[in-house]
């Protein structure tokens, strides 16, 4: 495949948005075109396919569309729903094929901008427990792992996706 556009961290500064939220913002716009762009013309067998026993590409996106849920609940400071933890349960079971996997990705990260964008700054270092055993970060550490984790999956899913594409 060709390479893609410029990247958007690379178009320029985010209007209105603060310097540390807006990599995040960034690497959202990043994840939607790389999802879009890898995952095109993949058949639902290749979605769910398992190349040299790795999580496929449902997997990939059915867990970065929950993650980025689950982290942003902690970053509003809220605890994991039952809901929220039987799906992250459930994320390797086949299932939908990609436009629904890819709705349920948009869907996350829209629903994460919005609680991103109304940060207010003075909060960066307000603490936030993470899980059952309420391990401590911070706002500033879940809006910069909100970012890392999402495009470590991406990057897990592309490598997927050129296996599953092998005859």
């Amino acid at each position: 495949m060709e390479p893609g556009p410029i990247e958007p961290w690379l178009r320029g500064p985010l209007e209105g948005v603060h310097a540390l939220v807006a990599p995040t913002l960034h690497a959202y716009m990043q994840v939607r075109e790389d999802l879009e762009r890898w995952t095109d013309g993949l058949s639902d067998v290749q979605i769910w396919s398992r190349p040299h026993g790795l999580a496929p590409v449902g997997f990939q996106l059915r867990h970065i569309a929950g993650s980025v849920e689950r982290l942003t609940t902690y970053l509003r400071g809220e605890q994991l729903t039952t809901r929220q933890l039987e799906a992250a349960r459930g994320e390797m079971q086949p299932g939908p094929g990609r436009a629904e996997l890819l709705e349920m990705v948009t869907h996350s990260l829209h629903d994460s901008e919005r609680v991103l964008l109304s940060i207010d700054p003075a909060n960066f270092a307000s603490v936030r427990v993470v899980g059952r055993k309420q391990l401590p970060t911070t706002v500033a550490g879940l809006v910069v792992h909100l970012a890392e984790h999402t495009q470590r999956h991406v990057g897990e899913l592309i490598i997927t996706t050129k296996l599953a594409r092998m005859p």
